[in-house]
């Protein structure tokens, strides 16, 4: 194939509507690839260390790589990467707590609450209903109600709700910075996000932040848990409308277990698959039923 045939293979009209919702589930891999590596380091420096790790060189990486320096601010645009850096910092230093007392499925599906929550604000038609009665039949499906509410610890339940929050906010003030390079907007977001959680993993970890060996793990995680992801997210919501992100975003539990298969050997039962095939059944209804907006006309950002 050509590259003038490549070329207008990639601007067709069809790969145009895919390539969000491929950067979004490229997304969703990489995060629970990351996510399922994070948790080793628990034991050695902690939640807040290992999130210290995931959004602090997470911010060095996408600085290096975008040099957003380069792409003028309006003082409006400076308040939103603000907000969306807080609440990206404090959805992923809560979660991250949680997981120290409630099961990892559990925490994300309780933290997908926020998200879900917003897809359901912003419905109109009613098979987007029926879509999100798929994604909450699935995500029931999931949850381990056999151990009964009682049995749960409440400030992890109250984190990963919290996580929830901080995600669905996360969503709101991404969709508000989709006019400026994603790039740029990510990397100056990731930073605001560092300045929330690092103090928390210094103070938690001290001087084990530093050790070699487990710098380099971090740099994993901080390339897969939050870079990559946040980066093909921030991609996808430039085209993508707020309901339908969140209804697609359903998929992460199931990405997830499917992740925990793989590298953790977590095997599922058949209700947990069927809880997949409901999810994965809202996610496909969500993106064929939903009309694309017009296109966008973008401006070249200054260097």
């Amino acid at each position: 194939m050509t590259s003038l045939a490549l070329k207008q293979h990639l601007n067709s009209p069809i790969a145009v509507r895919l390539a969000p919702y491929l950067a979004l589930f490229a997304g969703m891999v990489t995060l629970a690839c990351g996510t399922s590596y994070a948790k080793t380091l628990f034991p050695l420096i902690g939640a807040e260390g290992t999130s210290a790790y995931r959004v602090g060189l997470s911010a060095v990486l996408l600085i290096a790589v975008f040099r957003p320096w380069r792409f003028r601010l309006t003082r409006q645009d400076l308040m939103g990467v603000l907000l969306y850096g807080v609440a990206l910092g404090a959805m992923n230093l809560s979660f991250y707590m949680s997981l120290r007392t409630i099961p990892l499925g559990l925490a994300i599906a309780i933290e997908f609450m926020g998200p879900l929550s917003l897809a359901l604000f912003h419905s109109r038609k009613p098979i987007h209903f029926v879509c999100i009665g798929f994604a909450v039949l699935g995500l029931g499906l999931l949850l381990p109600l056999k151990q009964g509410v009682g049995s749960l610890d409440p400030v992890g339940v109250g984190l990963a709700a919290f996580a929830g929050l901080c995600w669905a906010l996360y969503i709101v003030f991404g969709k508000r910075l989709s006019h400026i390079h994603p790039g740029q907007s990510v990397a100056l977001g990731m930073s605001v996000a560092a300045m929330v959680i690092v103090p928390f993993g210094v103070a938690h970890a001290g001087a084990a932040l530093l050790n070699p060996a487990i710098l380099l793990a971090g740099a994993a995680v901080a390339l897969f848990s939050s870079a990559l992801p946040y980066t093909f997210e921030m991609f996808a919501m430039r085209s993508i409308p707020k309901r339908t992100f969140g209804v697609v975003l359903s998929a992460e539990p199931a990405v997830g277990a499917v992740a925990g298969l793989i590298f953790l050997h977590e095997h599922l039962t058949g209700q947990q698959w069927l809880a997949i095939a409901a999810i994965v059944a809202a996610s496909v209804g969500a993106i064929v039923t939903t009309r694309q907006p017009p296109p966008v006309t973008e401006t070249t950002p200054a260097t």
